[in-house]
């Protein structure tokens, strides 16, 4: 009985351990794909301000031209910020997996700590029940 407890706890503590892994590295790309987006969203909006209008005189195509760009720049940044909000949505979703797996890996290293105590208690107290091997002879003296 013990024995087939001992062996469920191993298993539940080798899957406990691949899905914190899982979670670890779901919760690594979503950190990327957050730092990914800032930098997207960072690039966009130097992109918007490099085409700011400016006091020099230019010809009317131009200026629409350039109303046009900054325009979609704008649509751009919007998206890149929507998608900037997602991606910090998934790293929080991450950030809780991670913490939830991590608590149920260590509630199963927890059982199979106390599991080897208890088998340990239990040989401690079998060879206490045991009788003693060692005979008292009396030579002749």
């Amino acid at each position: 009985m013990m024995r087939e407890r001992a062996k469920s706890v191993d298993r539940l503590l080798r899957v406990r351990t691949l899905q914190l892994g899982m979670h670890r590295a779901e919760e690594a790309r979503a950190h990327d794909r957050r730092a990914s987006e800032a930098e997207l969203a960072g690039r966009i909006a130097r992109l918007a301000d490099g085409v700011a209008p400016t006091a020099i005189a230019s010809d009317g195509f131009a200026l629409v031209a350039a109303a046009h760009f900054r325009q979609r720049l704008h649509q751009s940044a919007e998206a890149a910020e929507a998608r900037l909000r997602i991606a910090e949505l998934g790293v929080e979703r991450a950030v809780v997996a991670t913490r939830e797996a991590r608590r149920d890996h260590s509630a199963v290293e927890k059982l199979r700590a106390r599991a080897e105590a208890d088998a340990a208690l239990k040989a401690v107290r079998a060879l206490e029940a045991t009788p003693s091997v060692r005979k008292i002879r009396h030579d002749p003296c």
